[in-house]
């Protein structure tokens, strides 16, 4: 069975209680049992991680082409400012998709740039939490396509 990671940064973990006119009331939690059972039936073993440190994230990153075939990343807040996730990113050369749950065109001008992006297969955003079942079936395309 393939195996893929799928990350979450900064705040994720406050899915639920924060900003819920942008996020609703999904919990992370919520979001990871979607996860897993969308995956196991799409012939994926899913692994669920979230961190606020974005060393953390840059070093689950630099995991994914000894032990994953392919991630799922929601950088949150460093979509926008994070060159070290970028260069991670760019050093893996396994399949990625970045998801975001809020449409980040559709928000605050600082939020509508993506670096994160410059380094990945697509992008999914504004689905809420149904852009990780999307994202979980673009992977799974990319990494049984490519296999």
């Amino acid at each position: 069975m393939k195996k893929i990671l799928i990350i979450n940064g900064p705040n994720l973990n406050l899915l639920g209680n924060r900003e819920k006119t942008y996020y609703g009331d999904t919990t992370l939690e919520k979001i990871k049992t979607i996860c897993e059972e969308h995956s196991k039936k799409n012939q994926l073993e899913c692994f669920f991680y979230q961190s606020n440190h974005e060393g953390e994230i840059i070093e689950k990153i630099q995991l994914v082409d000894k032990d994953f075939d392919g991630i799922i990343i929601n950088p949150a807040a460093y979509t926008h400012t994070s060159i070290a996730i970028l260069d991670a990113l760019r050093a893996t050369s396994k399949p990625k998709i970045e998801v975001h749950i809020s449409n980040i065109y559709a928000r605050e001008d600082y939020r509508r740039k993506s670096i994160t992006s410059e380094a990945v297969n697509g992008v999914i955003c504004g689905f809420g939490e149904n852009g990780y079942i999307l994202a979980i079936d673009a992977i799974n395309n990319l990494i049984y396509n490519d296999a």
